[in-house]
């Protein structure tokens, strides 16, 4: 292998696009599809997408796919779908038809709505279509009363004449700020701040900068499944793409991106070529020939959320190697608390987010240099009270969970609605004849 070529036991083959493949249904597939008003609605399970409760639906309009990253979307509505029927509706898959349907699948029992349209439509022709989708889509599975929950404010260009018990806009990130933002967000997200009943922010930052543009924004940082990666304490068997990479390990998983601080990889991978950066996650946006190539780096691709407490188990450090740019100033790596989870010191650039409260509290190391990060990671491996530390980090984590989030942000949502409930009768308030307490949309 030339010098020259990333030393990949990678699998860029199917990670540079977040987009999944898509093809037009089969003859056995058409035979299942449903028709509505010209809309074709491919339903993998159309007996039980039906609803007799009184709960209200979650309609979530997303501008991530379900199956690309597990995070903070599915983290919530996992949990929602436990309690209610949740829809997400993904951004429209473009010349995957030669005319236009709706896929829906049920996965982790939230229903997966995924828009197909032709090649050549103008921005005009896919909002309109999107707008008779939803409306088609409605009708078809009965969603009358129902939250919107919004992860994009592109989504309104479609959506602005829906009329919710509640609006919700659940800001992860400063969107506009990302490579290849839209040019009308802004003014969506304008649009957004005056229809939505409520704000969440995705991390302390962002919530500083939203908070003076709505009235109730609320911080949600990122949370912890504390459990799932624990596991990682207690694994001692490497995945087999990972088992040949000698120690010591420097380990991140994420979307590799234009956040990434791709000399820093670089720069750490020069300075201690005895040590191997293992990476994971799939390429978005950049090119892949632009990613370090040195023989101590490791692109293993994209892995599943099962997957990943198994490659956190192997590494000696984990690390954050973000960049500092527009696209990086508000962000809260949700991944920050999954690594201290799983048992590892954690070294990290100095992101507002990861400084605060992390890095003030002694359980992250802060470098933003190759020296920076080759000393404290060397600190990091030597560290011999290593009891004291995951101490440090349990009592740290115990403060929070996904659950926790969720059940704040329903109680926000129910105070919205006017429902003042004790915790454990909260989702039971929802249905039957307490419907009558929601305010009437648009009032």
């Amino acid at each position: 292998m030339s010098p020259d070529q990333p030393s990949i036991k990678n699998n860029f083959n199917n990670v540079v696009s977040w987009e999944p493949e898509a093809k037009l249904p089969s003859l056995e597939e058409s035979q299942s599809i449903s028709s509505y008003s010209n809309l074709y609605l491919s339903i993998s399970d159309l007996e039980n997408i039906h609803s007799s409760s009184e709960v209200p639906d979650l309609v979530c309009l997303s501008h991530l796919r379900w199956n690309f990253v597990y995070q903070r979307p599915q983290h919530l509505l996992t949990r929602c779908a436990k309690q209610q029927r949740v829809f997400f509706i993904e951004e429209p898959i473009i010349g995957s038809a030669e005319s236009e349907y709706l896929d829906i699948s049920k996965q982790d029992g939230v229903w997966i709505v995924v828009p197909h349209l032709p090649q050549g439509l103008s921005e005009s022709a896919i909002n309109s279509i999107q707008q008779r989708m939803i409306d088609e889509l409605f009708a078809k599975v009965q969603i009358h009363n129902y939250l919107l929950w919004y992860y994009t404010p592109m989504a309104m260009t479609f959506t602005r004449h829906l009329e919710p018990l509640v609006t919700v806009y659940d800001c992860m990130d400063e969107l506009s700020f990302f490579a290849r933002a839209p040019r009308t967000l802004k003014d969506c997200e304008a649009e957004l701040f005056k229809r939505a009943d409520l704000v969440f922010a995705g991390g302390q930052s962002l919530y500083e900068v939203k908070r003076n543009q709505h009235p109730n924004v609320y911080a949600f940082p990122s949370s912890i499944d504390k459990a799932h990666f624990a596991q990682a304490r207690n694994f001692t068997e490497d995945p087999v793409d990972q088992a040949d990479i000698p120690h010591p390990r420097l380990g991140f998983f994420g979307v590799i991106d234009e956040r990434m601080d791709l000399d820093l990889i670089s720069d750490i991978a020069e300075a201690r070529p005895d040590w191997n950066l293992v990476i994971i996650g799939p390429v978005l946006k950049i090119d892949p020939a632009t990613l370090p190539c040195h023989k101590n780096i490791y692109y293993l691709g994209g892995k599943n959320y099962q997957e990943l407490p198994g490659y956190i188990a192997g590494w000696d450090v984990a690390m954050l190697p973000f960049a500092h740019n527009e696209s990086t100033r508000f962000i809260s790596p949700t991944k920050t608390p999954e690594y201290l989870a799983a048992g590892k010191p954690v070294v990290s650039t100095s992101i507002c987010d990861v400084v605060n409260p992390y890095g003030q509290l002694g359980l992250v190391s802060i470098a933003d240099t190759a020296a920076e990060f080759v000393v404290a990671a060397e600190r990091a491996m030597n560290d011999s009270d290593e009891s004291g530390r995951l101490l440090d980090v349990d009592t740290f984590l115990a403060q929070t969970s996904w659950d926790h989030t969720w059940e704040s942000m329903m109680q926000l949502v129910e105070s919205v609605i006017g429902i003042d409930t004790p915790k454990e009768n909260r989702y039971a308030t929802l249905a039957g004849n307490n419907l009558r307490v929601f305010k009437q949309p648009g009032k």
